[in-house]
């Protein structure tokens, strides 16, 4: 039944680092002159850790979410305090597995949907175990994969 594997990582956060921050915004569409000026320094945890005793680091296996842009070997910010709302992309625990999958509820069921068509949607009945176990914040991956 598990589609992805899952390894969970718990964040520690002993000393911020703070990276530089440029002023000027890249293009996406056509270049523009690059100004080598930085406004401020950023911290990362500012803006992906909203709340950190609650917050966890998950690496994925697998390709069931792959339409969603989570690939094999992503690390997503998992916030457990956050409420599950229809469309919401969370780690569950079904039937004593963790799972990434996006939450949909429908005409009184709940499923849990695949983004790749390869892979089954699961209905939630009451015969399963399920527990929503965090809410998917932010998918970290590397550019090109």
């Amino acid at each position: 039944m598990n589609t992805n594997s899952i390894e969970i990582i718990s964040p520690k956060i002993l000393n911020r680092t703070k990276l530089p921050l440029m002023l000027s915004q890249v293009a996406a569409g056509f270049p523009s002159p690059a100004d080598d000026y930085i406004d401020r320094k950023l911290d990362l945890n500012e803006h992906l850790v909203r709340h950190p005793a609650a917050t966890f680091f998950v690496r994925t296996c697998g390709d069931s979410m792959r339409d969603a842009n989570i690939a094999s070997g992503d690390i997503l910010i998992v916030d457990r305090s956050l409420d599950a709302a229809q469309n919401s992309i969370i780690i569950a625990v079904v039937n004593g597995e963790l799972t990434v999958k996006r939450l949909k509820q429908c005409n009184g069921c709940l499923y849990l949907v695949p983004e790749n068509p390869d892979y089954p949607v699961m209905e939630i009945t009451e015969e399963t175990s399920f527990e929503v176990w965090g809410v998917v914040t932010y998918i970290i991956h590397k550019a090109g994969v």
